[in-house]
């Protein structure tokens, strides 16, 4: 017989759970608290999960393990009178212009003052005057709304191993802070956005850029057009009335019709070109570099990341822009020599999408590809602004020419879809259960790491799938140890992949693992599996990217390979080649297995 709890009178089985606040919630009982989250350490800071036990004592369920034939209570009148002392000193202290707030409506706190009926604050607001940090071109800081959680400063360290925020000062004068107290932009913080995520209030949230987008819908000397990245269509169930996970991609191409967009694409056509590119440049990388893994580069805030913390890694990683990018670049390039300014807005799941949009290397003549990002929050708050009744909207179509995608672009939005993708482009069985087998290669699920090989015409090809900075800086140690040797790496920022983006809305685990399922739905149900059987590329390949590859689908870092140097010798790459390190000469054939 397992041993029991008793939580308010009801006899509880304990089964391994980590702390009283689990045993509490698996009963149905939903504690408050602001500065628990189960993926992070326990800081037991807000004191909001306090229970009280048989003895009078007073117990925080988040940092006490199960007790068995303990008996609590959850919910007496001195644990409500705490509670609502505790709410009343953090709104003393807490900037209260809440109808202004970018939280409103979804602050953990303001849900907390209306659930135990916080009606008067009875002591004197304390609180800072707003400042806002705006150096950061993903999030905007304001430290008059800081309750002092730290769950920004755990996820930055824990979850991202950045450490780009911590703890400052002592007592009254105690925050978050840069080192030096520096603008965040200006710190090493790589823009990931996952600080934001889960921020209980509005002291970190994303960089608003609704305004300049409207800006632009309304130029009648503009023509703006739009795409949609893959995991944003399985993010935005509850706004449409749909269960957490299941693409709503038409529902989002109408409401932007109405909104007002001119062309509205896809960004998985994006994702199928970088299939195709960074499946030729990884089988010709190993040849050439034999011992070297080579880094995937969809994500920006990865490539912030190695930037800051590994340069001398930047030649391992792929020279091919990221979807969003090549999309732009196809879009741009179709569009040249019409009479109306052309701007062109990305719907994206992630915060640092607005940094790489406002990157040198992605300009042209210092003019954007990508003029606006939008995250799917702020898609979402459009969408309200607008007056849509979303339950009211037929699904749409996206535009022509670019509307035929693949179930291999779709799956870019989850951990490990990239990296399936690739394995399908190369893998010369097409056969329904090459696919199958290809899924359970060991890229899918939400790990943040996970180890496979293949077998690529007779050669073991060793794969690392990441998602989390944190684990992309333990892998890349352990690699430059010797402990580990890789072929080709995934990395993602956000743990989960892009479906848990800071540009989401806000999602526990078990809705983040229903988005991937969403988007892997989405593929089961394609036509077309394979980025390399899209009909449609053949022809961008003969006409608008003939002879411009390099310009449009590529890209040079500081520091990183050029995708038109062949004379490369390899002798900047970060690792050990291995190998007699010559190279072979890959036939079209070879380079791309189809």
């Amino acid at each position: 017989m397992r041993p029991m709890m008793t939580i308010d009178g009801i006899p509880v089985e304990i089964n391994g759970e980590r702390n009283m606040l689990e045993l509490i919630r698996k009963v149905g009982i939903e504690l408050p608290t602001f500065c628990y989250l189960s993926e992070l350490s326990i800081h037991g800071a807000c004191r909001m999960c306090l229970v009280e036990n048989d003895r009078g004592g007073l117990e925080a369920a988040c940092s006490e393990p199960p007790k068995p034939g303990a008996k609590i209570w959850t919910n007496t009148k001195r644990l409500r009178k705490y509670r609502k002392n505790i709410l009343e000193l953090l709104l003393s202290n807490h900037n209260r212009d809440c109808t202004v707030c970018a939280n409103n409506g979804k602050c953990k706190l303001q849900d907390l003052a209306l659930r135990f009926n916080i009606d008067k604050v009875r002591f004197k607001n304390t609180a800072l005057t707003p400042e806002l940090d705006n150096s950061s071109p993903c999030v905007t800081v304001d430290r008059s709304k800081c309750i002092l959680c730290g769950d920004c400063v755990r996820v930055c360290d824990e979850v991202q191993g950045i450490g780009a925020i911590d703890f400052a000062g002592r007592g009254s004068e105690m925050k978050v802070s840069t080192a030096f107290g520096d603008p965040l932009g200006e710190s090493s913080c790589v823009g990931c956005g996952q600080c934001s995520a889960v921020c209980p209030t509005g002291a970190i949230v994303i960089k608003n850029s609704i305004e300049d987008v409207w800006q632009d819908l309304d130029d009648k000397k503009a023509e703006t057009s739009v795409q949609i990245a893959p995991a944003v269509r399985v993010a935005m169930g509850k706004e449409l009335g749909l269960n957490d996970g299941v693409s709503s991609m038409g529902l989002i191409v109408a409401a932007l019709r109405r909104i007002g967009f001119s062309k509205i694409y896809d960004t998985t056509l994006g994702a199928d070109l970088t299939v195709i590119e960074e499946s030729r440049e990884f089988l010709d990388y190993l040849g050439r570099y034999p011992g070297q893994p080579m880094f995937t580069s969809c994500c920006p805030a990865w490539i912030n990341f190695c930037e800051k913390n590994y340069p001398e890694l930047m030649p391992n990683v792929s020279t091919c822009r990221s979807p969003m990018q090549m999309m732009a670049s196809i879009i741009k390039a179709e569009s040249n020599g019409g009479e109306l300014r052309q701007v062109h807005v990305a719907v994206m799941p992630c915060t640092a999408k607005k940094y790489e949009a406002a990157r040198g290397e992605f300009k042209i003549d210092g003019t954007p590809r990508v003029d606006h990002v939008l995250t799917t929050q702020e898609l979402v708050q459009m969408i309200k602004e607008s007056g849509i009744a979303l339950d009211q909207l037929e699904p749409e179509a996206v535009d022509s020419p670019f509307g035929v995608v693949t179930g291999a672009g779709v799956i870019f939005g989850v951990t490990g879809g990239v990296t399936e993708a690739v394995l399908r482009a190369l893998n010369q069985e097409r056969s329904a259960a090459t696919l199958n087998s290809l899924a359970r290669a060991g890229e899918r699920g939400m790990e943040g790491l996970k180890e496979f090989t293949v077998d690529y015409k007779g050669r073991q090809v060793s794969v690392a799938v990441l998602s989390g900075l944190a684990n992309a800086r333990r892998v890349i140690e352990s690699i430059k140890s010797g402990e580990r040797h890789y072929d080709l790496v995934e990395v993602m920022a956000c743990p989960g992949g892009c479906v848990a983006g800071a540009g989401q809305p806000s999602a526990t685990l078990s809705v983040k693992e229903a988005r991937g399922r969403g988007l892997y739905a989405e593929d089961k149900m394609s036509a077309i599996k394979r980025s390399s059987e899209n009909p449609l590329l053949e022809g961008l390949y003969a006409n608008v990217l003939k002879g411009r590859e390099h310009e449009l689908l590529h890209v040079t870092y500081p520091g990183g390979r050029h995708h038109d140097d062949h004379g490369h010798d390899g002798d900047n790459l970060a690792f050990s080649r291995g190998g007699n390190g010559e190279g072979s000469k890959f036939d079209e054939t070879n380079r791309l297995a189809n």
